[in-house]
């Protein structure tokens, strides 16, 4: 078998969707220690969130935070790097940006406020209004709210009020997408950042096998970079209609246990087959 690289989705996908507990997903995640597997964080959630979980994971591994916007590299991880890659040396990381400038972004979302739009983001609410909206501690709000490339936000109205929204997003050059909340974002997606990576896995490790496990439209970009493109169950037991990718692989169970079950699976397999 290649060498295996795994990315993977956070809110919904290794971690549950209520409790924020990857406890499910522990005989997967230890399969991957063992045979020392890359696992790759790639999330909507900040730099400071992602941290967070990787440390109680003990992961090492390089990670990309808010829907592509940044790609954190530990340093010397990599012996060579992509010599044509703008980056920069940030503390303990190589960090390659891909991401709009926040204050821009927040321009956009009081902009379509003006417009008349019912449209809230991470930046209009308090700690405590953003940790009880997302079922979040205040710890964890502060630091969802510690952004760098992509404002979340909040929209009620109409499908034809929404239709009217992202249109208005795009007219003012920025990009959207969905996951549990509506994101503002610029011309990033998490797909961009996880082929940028696999070039680099590449150049250092050879030939490998990619996979990468989701359960939102905010990951089909990521979905559709790799070999083996995952989703998992949602709550109520489905499947995200809106994740149409001709080779997808389902995985029985929701969240972090159809992620280990699925993890479990293809590792025990030899051929990669799933």
């Amino acid at each position: 078998m290649k060498r295996l690289i795994i990315f993977t989705d956070l809110d919904g996908t290794l971690l549950d969707a209520r409790t924020y507990s990857f406890e499910p997903a522990i005989p997967g995640l230890k399969l991957l220690r063992e045979k020392d597997i890359p696992l790759i964080i790639c999330s909507s959630k900040t730099r400071k969130e992602i941290e967070y979980y990787r440390e109680r994971l003990d992961n090492h591994h390089p990670f990309i935070s808010e829907n592509g916007g940044g790609i954190f590299i530990p340093k010397d991880y990599f012996k060579s790097q992509i010599s044509n890659l703008k980056s920069e040396e940030n503390g303990k990381y190589q960090i390659i940006r891909l991401g709009a400038r926040y204050s821009d972004l927040r321009k956009a979302i009081k902009e379509l406020q003006d417009e008349g739009f019912n449209i809230k983001g991470f930046g209009d609410m308090t700690v405590e209004e953003l940790a009880d909206i997302a079922n979040m501690s205040i710890d964890e709000a502060r630091m969802a709210k510690d952004r760098e490339f992509d404002e979340p936000f909040v929209f009620r109205g109409s499908e034809t009020d929404t239709q009217r929204l992202l249109e208005r997003i795009i007219s003012k050059g920025f990009n959207y997408t969905q996951g549990r909340f509506f994101h503002v974002l610029g011309n990033n997606d998490k797909g961009k950042a996880v082929s940028l990576l696999i070039d680099l896995y590449r150049n250092n490790f050879g030939e490998i096998t990619t996979i990468a496990v989701g359960d939102s439209p905010n990951d089909i970009p990521m979905l559709e970079k790799v070999d083996y493109p995952i989703i998992v169950q949602k709550p109520d037991g489905s499947y995200d209609s809106r994740i149409e990718i001709p080779n997808i692989i389902k995985a029985d169970g929701i969240g972090p246990y159809g992620w280990s079950k699925v993890i479990l699976k293809i590792i025990s397999d030899s051929k990669s087959t799933v």
